[in-house]
């Protein structure tokens, strides 16, 4: 079983994936997708684009993402870290954001998935993406679901 991250390795890792992150974003934007637009095992990227709850600016972060019908559901996990991660605080607060894929943007409205929800899509999103449940053994909080709904077919 994966060991928790301690304090100095959630901190490098938090520096390693925003710059990780820049640098996605932007290969994915001027490729359309096509560099960056998957990651280990084929899983899909996207970029979602929330607005900072402090700062009010855009900030956006390349996330694996599983089509549900009209839904993006992208998932919280920061590699299993012991807290969530930033973007998803963010959303929190405004749930309303924009998800790129490849070169098409879709206004969203986002929400975390309740159990009966989580529990349905966590065996799809493991099996899109395995590491989803050692990052789920790391750590003591419960990874959030967070479903992606078009503004247009939003609730």
């Amino acid at each position: 079983m994966p060991r928790p991250y301690s304090p100095l390795q959630a901190r490098l890792g938090d520096v390693f994936m925003r710059c990780m992150s820049r640098a996605n974003t932007a290969l994915y934007r001027a490729t359309g997708g096509r560099v960056g637009g998957r990651f280990r095992h084929g899983a899909p990227v996207c970029l979602v684009t929330v607005t900072g709850r402090k700062s009010g600016r855009p900030r956006t972060v390349p996330l694996l993402y599983l089509r549900d019908g009209d839904d993006i559901v992208i998932v919280a996990s920061k590699g299993g870290m012991p807290r969530h991660p930033l973007w998803y605080l963010n959303l929190l607060a405004e749930p309303r954001a924009t998800v790129e894929v490849g070169r098409e943007r879709t206004e969203v409205v986002c929400r975390t998935a309740d159990p009966d929800e989580r529990a349905r899509l966590w065996p799809k999103l493991t099996e899109m993406y395995r590491d989803y449940d050692s990052y789920q053994a790391r750590t003591d909080r419960e990874i959030p679901v967070v479903i992606c709904s078009p503004v247009a077919n939003a609730g």
